[in-house]
């Protein structure tokens, strides 16, 4: 049984641009600048929960426009190093979607939030995964992250459950901010696994058609 949690209306979230995190999925942050040390503050002394939301490319660049739905993280691990940064670990819990802003003299910025569009989220039953090909999309994905310098333990991986490997993947995945927010943004784990798939084909055949070309 999950640990219930009285999930808030109202989450300070934290906009980090090409980053997403899932339910039962867990993150290590380097947090370093003042208003979301401030955050972290605000936070160890309440709730430990925080939202995880990318932001556009558009609006203020101190204060850019925001996706509509973004991830509630618990944080359950926290240390202050010497030169006073925070080094958290956060554990996701559920996705929700941004009802509006909420003006604050905080430095970090303040959402109101409703969960219901992914109440299963906070079930206990997990949705059956399909994963046929998924050998095959562990092998396209490494070579992928071969050509584009990125590290992934794929022993430690294979250990997860496959529900927690399709959401690790679409975490880890070289891929665009647009893309990885399409794929938070799906309903239901296998509607996830065949976005992924899409997306990976694309760019497996610009790999293909690049090296044609050389």
């Amino acid at each position: 049984m999950k640990n219930k949690i009285n999930l808030p209306s109202e989450v300070p979230v934290f906009p980090l641009s090409n980053f997403i995190i899932f339910p039962e999925t867990t993150v290590p942050l380097n947090i370093f600048e003042p208003r979301y040390i401030q955050m972290i503050d605000d936070s160890m002394k309440s709730h430990r929960l925080i939202g995880m939301v990318q932001p556009k490319k558009t609006g203020d660049l101190k204060k850019p426009d925001l996706y509509s739905v973004g991830c509630l993280g618990k944080i359950t691990s926290f240390n202050e190093t010497e030169d006073g940064r925070y080094l958290i670990v956060l554990n996701g819990l559920s996705r929700f979607q941004i009802l509006n802003e909420i003006s604050t003299d905080k430095l970090y910025r303040i959402c109101e939030v409703n969960y219901k569009k992914y109440s299963a989220d906070s079930n206990d039953i997990k949705e059956k995964v399909n994963f046929s090909n998924l050998e095959s999309i562990l092998k396209d994905l490494k070579s992928i992250f071969d050509k584009k310098g990125y590290a992934i333990n794929w022993s430690e991986l294979k250990k997860q459950d496959m529900y927690n490997t399709v959401n690790t993947l679409s975490m880890a995945s070289p891929i665009s901010l647009e893309e990885k927010q399409t794929l938070l943004e799906s309903l239901s784990i296998n509607d996830r696994k065949s976005k992924l798939e899409n997306i990976l084909k694309t760019y497996l055949l610009d790999e293909f058609g690049n090296n044609t070309l050389q």
